[in-house]
This record gives C-alpha cells, sequence and structure tokens, in this order.
C-alpha cells in the first residue's frame, strides 16, 4: 500500500467511485423529469394525432362523444313541473349543514361526519355529472380545452377530498398537553433542552429580543445557542453581552440545515429546540411540550406558528387588523387533519426533536431547502411520532413586503417539490403507512393547484377568442349538479378551516402568488436544484408606496383579456338573456356564454383585488405596537399622574390620561418616569406628542436608553406571557366579499396617504 503503483491505483479506484456516484445522482434526479416529460409526450401525441385526423384516435374520441350525447338515464336532471324545483336539493342540504354548524360551531365528530359525508357525496355526483355528459368532444380544439378544463377541475377535486377524508381523525392535543405537562411542572420528568437559534443576515435588533425571550422561558435545564452562518463580530458582542453561547462553522455548506447539522454535534441536550431568528417564545413553550417526550415513540413536537406584524397581503388591501395571517389556516386546519393521519410537517421553527432520534435518521436533511420537511418525513419512516400541538406559544415575523413574500413561497414550494429528486420522498420511503403517503401526496398536489389557477384564469378566454364551448350543459344541470356542489363547499369552507379563513379571501391570495409558484413548480422538475437557500429579508423599512410591476404583469395581461373577452361575449350573453327575441341561437352556445360571463366577471373582481395586494403599503416603524391596556403611573416634571396604556412597543408607549390636559408647548423638555405597576417595571422617556382632541388626553413616550434588566422585562411583557397570542376569528364569506370590494372602491392609497405621510414624518423625529 505504500508502493506508488498502488497509490495510483487506489487513485483511480477513488475516482471512479466519485463518478459512479455523480452519474447515479444524475439518474435518480432526472427519473422524475423523464416521466413528466414521457406524459406530457403522450398526452401531445394523442391530441395531435387528433387533430391530424388519424382514423384511431378519432373513432375514440367520436364514441366518447356519443356517450357524452347519450349519457345514462340516471345522471340525467328530473323532469320537475316546474324549475323551483331544480333548487330543492341545494336548499334543503345547504339548511342541513348551516343548522349542523349552529348546533356545533366548533368541529365535532359528529358534525364532521355529517358535513363531510354530504360533501363527498355530492362531490362524487358532480364527478359523474362533468365526466359522463358535459364534455365537449365535437371537434379536437374543443376537446382538448374541454379536458384540460375536467382534468384540471379533478385534480383539485380530488386533493380536496383526500383532505376531507383525513379531516375525520384530526387530532387536538390541549388535554393531552395538560396531563403532560404535570410532570414537566413538579420536575419529575426534566430532561436538558439545548436551544438552537439559526442565523444569517437578520438584523440585530431582532435577534435581540429573539435571544431574550428564550432566556425568560420558564425551565431551569436549558442552554441557548445562537448559529452564526454570518461570522458577524456584532453578532458575536450580542451573545456576549447577553450571555448565551455563539456558535460559528469554517463554512456556510448546506445552508440552514448544514448549520443546524453543526451545532448538534457542538451539543449534548437530549431535546434541541429550534427557533428562527424572528420568533419570540412565550414563557411556558417548554412547559407546555416537552412533557410529550416522555413518550418513546414521540420524536418530534411542532407548534402553532404566529406573527406579530401584520401580513403583508392584508396590510396591502387596508386590512391589516381584519384578515388572519397566510399560514393561519394552514396551522389551525391542515396541521391537525395531518397529525391524525400521523403526517405533519416540520415547519422549521418553534418544534422540539429528540436528539438520539434525529441522530437516528443523520441529523437534519441536506438533499434539499425544506430540510425541516423531510427531517419529519424520516423520523416517520422509522417508525417514531411526530405530533402537533395547536397552540400559540411562540410568534416571529412575516414578510414585510409582497416580494419577500412571494419569495419564500417560492423557496418553499421549490423544497417540496424536490421530494419527488431525494431518498425522502414521502411517496416512495420505506415504512411509512398508506394514511401518511395520502397526507404527503394531498400536500404535493396542492402545489400543483398553482397551475390549476392559471389555467381557470386562462380557459375562460377560448370562447370569445376561439369559439370553443368548455362545457355542454343545460342551464337546469347547473342548477342541479353544480350549483349544490359549489355553494355549500363554500358556505362550510370557513367551518372547516376553523374559522381561519374565508374560500374568497384564499382565492385572492392564490391568484396572486400563482404565476411565480407555478414557474417555480416547472423549472424544480426539469431542474430541482439549480438554486439554493435564501432567507427571507424581514425587519426592512420603506417610506412609501411600491407597485411591483414584475409580479402583476402578467395579472394584468390576463385582465385586459379577460375584460375583452367580456365585450366580445356581451352580444352572446344579450341574446341568452332574450333581449333580442326570434334571433336564432343554439342552446348550448347560449349556456356556454353564460358561463363564461359569470366566470370571467368573478375573475376580473378576484384579479383586481390582487393587483391591489401588489401595492406595498409604507412600513415606517420595525417596532410592533401592541394594544396592550396597562395601569401606569407618570412623573411628568413635578406633576404625579395616573393613566393607562393604549399602545405599547419596543421603543414606546401611548398613555391615556382622564385628568389631565396640556397647553400647546407644555410637555416640550419635560423627563417622564413611567411605572407599569403590574410588572413593577420603571423606565423614562420623553414626550413625543400630545392629542387634547380626544374625549382623554394622550401622551406618545419615546422611550430612553433602557438597561438590561428593563429591557427584558419589556420584552417578556410584550411577547413572552403566556396565552398572549389570541386566536382571532376571520370574516366569513359574505363579509369577506363585502370587505374586498370596499378596498376596491376606497383603496388604501388615496384614503390613508395623508395619515402614513404623518407616521413617516413622526418615524423620522
Amino acid at each position: 500500500y505504500h508502493t506508488r503503483e498502488n497509490k495510483m491505483s487506489l487513485s483511480k479506484i477513488y475516482q471512479l467511485q466519485a463518478k459512479h456516484r455523480i452519474l447515479k445522482k444524475i439518474l435518480r434526479l432526472r427519473l422524475t423529469t423523464v416521466v413528466m416529460l414521457g406524459i406530457l409526450g403522450i398526452v401531445s401525441a394523442i391530441f395531435l394525432s387528433w387533430y391530424l385526423g388519424t382514423s384511431t384516435i378519432s373513432s375514440i374520441f367520436s364514441q366518447l362523444h356519443f356517450w357524452q350525447q347519450n349519457p345514462p338515464f340516471w345522471i340525467e336532471v328530473p323532469d320537475f313541473t316546474h324549475q323551483f324545483y331544480l333548487f330543492l336539493p341545494t336548499l334543503i342540504l345547504f339548511f342541513i349543514a348551516q343548522v349542523v354548524i349552529k348546533i356545533s360551531p366548533h368541529q365535532r365528530r359528529w358534525s364532521q361526519v355529517i358535513v363531510v359525508a354530504i360533501l363527498l357525496a355530492l362531490t362524487i355526483r358532480y364527478l359523474l355529472w362533468r365526466s359522463l355528459t358535459t364534455l365537449n368532444l365535437a371537434t379536437p380544439l374543443d376537446g382538448i380545452f374541454s379536458l384540460t378544463l375536467f382534468c384540471l377541475e379533478f385534480l383539485i377535486i380530488f386533493a380536496s377530498s383526500i383532505q376531507l377524508f383525513l379531516s375525520l381523525e384530526a387530532k387536538v392535543r390541549h388535554r393531552e398537553a395538560d396531563r403532560m405537562q404535570v410532570a414537566v411542572i413538579e420536575r419529575k420528568y426534566n430532561p436538558s433542552v439545548d436551544i438552537l437559534i439559526p442565523t444569517y443576515n437578520e438584523a440585530k435588533f431582532i435577534l435581540r429580543r429573539t435571544i431574550i425571550g428564550c432566556q425568560a422561558i420558564e425551565y431551569s435545564n436549558k442552554k441557548i445557542y445562537l448559529l452564526d452562518d454570518g461570522k458577524r463580530e456584532e453578532i458575536r458582542r450580542l451573545a456576549q453581552e447577553l450571555g448565551c453561547k455563539y456558535l460559528t462553522r469554517p463554512d456556510n455548506r448546506y445552508a440552514k440545515a448544514g448549520n443546524l447539522n453543526h451545532a448538534i454535534s457542538q451539543t449534548t441536550g437530549e431535546l434541541i429546540v429550534v427557533f428562527d431568528a424572528d420568533f419570540v417564545p412565550t414563557t411556558n413553550f417548554l412547559t407546555r411540550t416537552v412533557g410529550f417526550f416522555q413518550k418513546t415513540q414521540i420524536a418530534l413536537v411542532q407548534t402553532h406558528q404566529e406573527f406579530y406584524n401584520f401580513d403583508p397581503i392584508a396590510r396591502n388591501l387596508g386590512l391589516e387588523n381584519i384578515l388572519n395571517h397566510d399560514p393561519e389556516e394552514f396551522s389551525r386546519r391542515n396541521q391537525p387533519i395531518r397529525d391524525g393521519a400521523d403526517g405533519v410537517i416540520c415547519s422549521g421553527t418553534s418544534f422540539l426533536v429528540r436528539r438520539s432520534q434525529l441522530l437516528e435518521v443523520g441529523g437534519f436533511v441536506t438533499e434539499s431547502l425544506s430540510e425541516d420537511y423531510f427531517t419529519g418525513i424520516k423520523l416517520s419512516a422509522k417508525g417514531y411520532r411526530v405530533i402537533y400541538l395547536d397552540e400559540q406559544l411562540s410568534a416571529g415575523l412575516a414578510a414585510d413586503s409582497i416580494a419577500e413574500h412571494t419569495a419564500q413561497r417560492l423557496r418553499w414550494g421549490r423544497g417540496t417539490i424536490q421530494a419527488f429528486f431525494i431518498k425522502a420522498n414521502p411517496l416512495t420511503i420505506p415504512g411509512l403507512t398508506w394514511r401518511q403517503r395520502l397526507a404527503h401526496l394531498e400536500g404535493l398536489l396542492l402545489w400543483f393547484g398553482n397551475i390549476a389557477r392559471i389555467c381557470f384564469l386562462i380557459l375562460p378566454l377560448a370562447y370569445p377568442f376561439l369559439g370553443v364551448i368548455l362545457v355542454r350543459a343545460t342551464l337546469e344541470s347547473w342548477l342541479y349538479f353544480f350549483l349544490p356542489s359549489y355553494l355549500l363547499q363554500i358556505s362550510v369552507h370557513f367551518w372547516l378551516s376553523n374559522r381561519s379563513r374565508s374560500a374568497f379571501i384564499s382565492d385572492v391570495y392564490s391568484v396572486a402568488l400563482c404565476f411565480p409558484v407555478a414557474v417555480k413548480i416547472v423549472q424544480t422538475l426539469l431542474n430541482p436544484f439549480s438554486t439554493g437557500f435564501r432567507v427571507t429579508a424581514k425587519g426592512v423599512l420603506c417610506d412609501r408606496y411600491r407597485f411591483n410591476w414584475l409580479l402583476a404583469l402578467p395579472l394584468i395581461i390576463i385582465l385586459l383579456a379577460t375584460i375583452v373577452g367580456i365585450w366580445l361575449n356581451f352580444g352572446n350573453c344579450l341574446i341568452s338573456c332574450e333581449l333580442f327575441p326570434g334571433t336564432s341561437f343554439s342552446e348550448e352556445l347560449v349556456n356556454g356564454s353564460i358561463l363564461v360571463f359569470v366566470w370571467s366577471c368573478y375573475n376580473i373582481f378576484i384579479l383586481s383585488v390582487a393587483l391591489l395586494s401588489m401595492l406595498d403599503a409604507p412600513q415606517v416603524n420595525l417596532n410592533q405596537w401592541f394594544n396592550l391596556q396597562r395601569k401606569v403611573e407618570l412623573k411628568i416634571g413635578e406633576k404625579f399622574v395616573g393613566g393607562t396604556t393604549t399602545k405599547v412597543s419596543h421603543s414606546g408607549v401611548e398613555v391615556a390620561l382622564r385628568k389631565l390636559r396640556f397647553g400647546e408647548n407644555d410637555w416640550e423638555n419635560f423627563p417622564v418616569n413611567i411605572w407599569f405597576v403590574d410588572e413593577d417595571l420603571r423606565v423614562t422617556g420623553k414626550i413625543m406628542n400630545v392629542d387634547n382632541f380626544a374625549a382623554e388626553t394622550r401622551l406618545e413616550i419615546k422611550f430612553t436608553k433602557l438597561d438590561l434588566d428593563k429591557e427584558r422585562q419589556l420584552v417578556k411583557m410584550l411577547y413572552c406571557r403566556p396565552g398572549q397570542w389570541l386566536r382571532r376569528e376571520a370574516p366569513g364569506e359574505l363579509h369577506s366579499l363585502w370587505l374586498m370590494g370596499k378596498s376596491l372602491v376606497t383603496p388604501r392609497i388615496f384614503f390613508r396617504k395623508k395619515a402614513e405621510k404623518i407616521a413617516v414624518e413622526v418615524a423620522q423625529r
């Protein structure tokens, strides 16, 4: 082994092994791409052959067209004496659903079974009607568009049906957490915990409150580590100042996953907690979660993701105080459903994992951008349990702008679709049950729903521009088969989502992001690992309105084309409404005209709202203000006065005084001592503004520099109180429609610009 010849032969062996590994990786990476392109090629070849008139293909589609024109008798509309009876199925089922929801405002097992059974039955009925009677296969052009629409509908319906089926076993773990925390509180179960905070380029002030919040957690056997992949000296000094351990590494390989894996090799705690750099936990975070690990099969506990700033789309629409954050429906509906199927998604922050079981699967997965998701899958495949606690035990920062919001979703989408190219593919990895695979399949299909969403915007244009009738159906059949299914799904969506979001608001979010996400999905299928990890920018100031033309351009083109299409279709609608009696017009064309007109009007409305959400509103203050009422006592000069806080932030406070009025210059240059009575927190500040015009005098006070102990008290009061992140009930369907219409009629830029200009000036002062 020490001869030159042996060294050369070993070198050749190593080179061959390296080439073999690269070749194996390339083959594995491209298999899914080849399959996808193969399917598209076969479908395209069939349609091309049909379009060119190939006898065999044409005869097959001719036979299918004959069956569509002569459907089974049991799928036809009954011959009622009065058309009113067509609405009876809709009215009866809607009434049953509303009674169930009224009796059981929060989902219970019996109410879920009734509503889900009705929805699934109506879905099957609708699909039979669509597949057996409504496909237009008269010509190849009609058939291509009609079949495309049906296949996309089937994709969406199939994914939602999986979710409905799995929802019958959704898990709620509040009572289990109550039982498990007893041993933790009594210190009968007290495992060592390492809290890891990975960071790359996040602002110092964001990291500061995260570290302070982690230190405020009421659990003695814990250590806190700041994992800095940015290798910043100021962050090292921050860790030293606050008293937490600082870790870095020589390179940044595998981004966040590599950072976490490096930290695992440097730490020893039995349990590992991961918080993103902007997430601040409540003081009872570990009390509510550690107890679950008394069960040896539990490997990971994921908690609810809450946010303490406004959702960017809601803020741009002027509905920030009304709408919930984008991930809220996922946290409140999807995750409990997945928990029932043992298919919980690890979300990358605010979770705990057992070290021994994490090491058993090789640490955090480094093959994908979604290291959290696939790490959970590998743990599940080993037979361990990944569970979900639907409690708001931490809160973080949402993206500040629509561009960063979109970039974050693109990373999530790319990371999820990479499942088809790595060993931790939930559809093929050994060890998962069929229910787990079904849950993960539903999650994968939802990303492809963005492609379907684009087609739903474009397909109505086929009728006015190409004369293509997408659906062959009478008005009576629409009322009898489609209306019950659609209206019932809309009416119960809010209830099924645990009152987190309406279906119409979900449509706005979906349309706003569908083009970039769909493009990213296709890019990933063709080249899955072309881009790396990029941290979402947060805590960025903006003092003016900015319109995102790059995201808006495809939506503008579709909107203009839809408006032109409606104009072209308007004559047909007039004829269908019998404004021109005596005109010869086929019933099929009339019904197609009505369908396209209604569909296009809805698309125009949703597109308009989505475009309005592309106009980023100013972000003038990096410190979030919380509507927090606390009793305070103030010393202003030589005066002592009591008051109540109306808003509090990291930088200042607004106080309401009932028995004191200020002259125009009485408040200038007076130092203020503020005592938060309940928290026994004493700080100093300077009055920045006085409002004497309300029923009570309001003082806006800016804090002077806080020492560390007082800052800890303030952070704990603002971010760490157990139970402070309350669930907000989203507006229902009709209320959501009204709010969206109001946003269009009174856009933020025209009706809040003056107030926001004043806010910019105050912030600059």
